[in-house]
C-alpha cells in the first residue's frame, strides 16, 4: 500500500496540525501492511516568522518519506498565505505527476488543502480521506469585509462542494462541524476524531495536588496571536485591571501580534510579557511555572463550532483554566474540565466574574486524560485511513 499524506504543517514545525499529523503518520506506519510507502508532502517549519528550526528537505525513515517544500518568507496575513499555498501547490503536483497511489490523504484548515487533496485523488483515481480542521468556509463571513465576501462567498462555497463530495470519506475535529456539514451535505457520514493529548502532556500531568504560593499569580496563554484569537481586544484591558495581582505572559506570534503590542502600550499595562514561540521543551517549563492557563477565541459566529486543539494539553496539565469562548468550545469545557471557568468573548466582566470560580491549584484530571489520549484516538482514525484506502473508488 502507498499512501500519500499532504500535511501543510509537520514535524518540527510549530501548530495543532504539525502535532496531529505526526502522530497520525507515525501510527499509519505501525499499521500498514508491510512493504507500504507512506510518502508525506509537507513545507519546510513557517508557521511563526518568528521561529526557525532546521530540517531537512527530504528524510526517509523506514516506510515513511517525508519531502518539505520551502516557502517564500511571509507574514501570516492571508496575501501571503495565498502565495505560500501556491508555491506548495505547485511543488506538490510535481512531485506526484509521476507517482501513483493507494489513497490520498490530506489534512485541512484551510480550504484550498482540501481542494489540492480532491485533485490529486481525482488525477489519480485513487480514493481520497479528507480530515478538516477548521470550515473556512464558515469563518470568512466573520473575518473578512462584507464586500469581498459577498463575491467570494459563492466561489468558495462550490470549491468546498466539490472537495467534500470528492472525499471517500470525511473527519471532522469537532462535533461542532457536524451539523453544519449535516445541512450543507445530506446525508454525509462522517467521522469524529477529535484532537488529542500528545505523550509529552500526559508525562508532564501532575501527580498530585499543589496549590501556589505567590502574591501575583502568574496567566499563560501559548498559541497564536491572529484575529480568531482576539488577544488584542480581551488582554488590555484585562491585565490593566488585575495590575498588581495577575501577570500575564503570552508565548508565541501570529497576524494581530503588533495590534496587540500597540494596545497593550496604549492601556498602560506593565504586567504583559511577550515571548516568541518555543519549542515544546521549552514550553513545559512555561506550563509548569505558570498558576492559570488562558484561553481566548474572538466573538464570531463561526468560532462556536470550533474545537482549538490547545484545550486538549491545557486539560491535561491540571491547572486552573480560563477561557474565553462560546458555543460548542464552552459546552466542551464545561463538561469535560474540572476547575475551568468560562466566559463570553471580549466580555472583560464576565472574564473578571469567571476567575473569582476558579480554585488556584494544580490537579491530576484523570478522567479527561484517559479518554482523550492522543494515542488512543488516533490509532483508531489511522486504521480508519487504511481501511479507506481498500475500498474500490466510486
Amino acid at each position: 500500500m502507498k499512501i500519500l499524506c499532504l500535511c501543510f504543517y509537520f514535524k518540527p514545525d510549530l501548530s495543532a496540525g504539525s502535532f496531529k499529523n505526526t502522530a497520525l503518520v507515525d501510527e499509519l506506519a505501525r499499521q500498514v501492511p508491510e512493504g507500504s510507502q507512506i510518502d508525506v508532502i509537507t513545507t519546510l517549519p513557517n508557521r511563526y516568522s518568528s521561529f526557525s528550526v532546521d530540517a531537512e528537505e527530504e528524510e526517509i525513515s523506514g516506510s515513511v518519506r517525508i519531502r518539505r517544500i520551502g516557502l517564500p518568507a511571509h507574514q501570516s496575513g492571508m496575501v501571503d498565505q495565498s502565495k505560500s499555498f501556491a508555491t506548495y501547490a505547485t511543488r506538490v503536483l510535481r512531485l506526484t505527476a509521476k507517482e501513483d497511489y493507494d489513497l490520498i490523504y490530506a489534512s485541512s484548515s484551510r480550504l484550498m488543502m482540501s481542494i489540492l487533496g480532491g485533485y490529486v485523488s481525482w488525477r489519480k483515481k485513487r480514493p481520497f480521506y479528507l480530515d478538516i480542521r477548521d470550515i473556512f468556509v464558515d469563518t470568512i463571513k466573520d473575518v473578512l469585509p462584507g464586500k469581498i465576501t459577498m463575491f467570494a462567498l459563492p466561489v468558495f462555497s462550490r470549491l468546498e462542494k466539490w472537495a467534500v463530495r470528492r472525499a471517500a470519506r470525511v473527519n471532522v475535529v469537532s462535533d461542532g462541524f457536524v451539523p453544519y456539514f449535516q445541512k450543507q451535505f445530506p446525508g454525509i457520514e462522517l467521522s469524529g476524531f477529535t484532537n488529542g493529548i500528545d505523550q509529552i502532556f500526559l508525562d508532564a500531568a501532575p501527580t498530585g495536588t499543589t496549590v501556589p504560593d505567590k502574591s501575583e499569580l502568574e496567566v499563560l496563554y501559548a498559541g497564536n496571536m491572529g484575529e480568531g484569537q482576539g488577544l488584542h481586544h480581551i488582554i488590555p484591558p484585562l491585565a490593566k485591571r488585575f495590575e498588581g495581582r495577575l501577570r500575564f505572559r503570552l508565548v508565541g506570534g501570529g497576524g494581530r501580534l503588533d495590534q496587540l503590542k500597540e494596545e497593550i502600550r496604549k492601556a498602560g499595562c506593565t504586567n504583559v510579557i511577550l515571548d516568541e514561540p518555543v519549542n515544546r521543551d521549552e514550553l513545559l517549563k512555561l506550563y509548569a511555572n505558570a498558576d492559570i492557563l488562558f484561553l481566548h477565541l474572538n466573538d464570531y459566529d463561526a468560532f462556536k463550532k470550533v474545537l482549538p486543539s490547545k484545550i486538549f494539553e491545557y486539560g491535561a496539565l491540571g491547572k486552573p483554566l480560563w477561557a474565553g469562548v462560546s458555543g460548542f468550545s464552552a459546552d466542551f469545557i464545561r463538561k469535560n474540565i474540572s476547575n475551568s471557568a468560562v466566559f463570553h468573548p471580549c466580555d472583560v466582566d464576565a472574564a473578571d466574574e469567571a476567575l473569582q470560580t476558579l480554585e488556584m491549584k494544580t490537579e491530576r484530571r484523570s478522567d479527561f486524560i484517559e479518554r482523550f489520549s492522543r494515542a488512543r484516538i488516533i490509532e483508531r482514525m489511522a486504521s480508519e485511513i487504511i481501511a479507506t484506502g481498500r475500498d474500490p473508488v466510486t
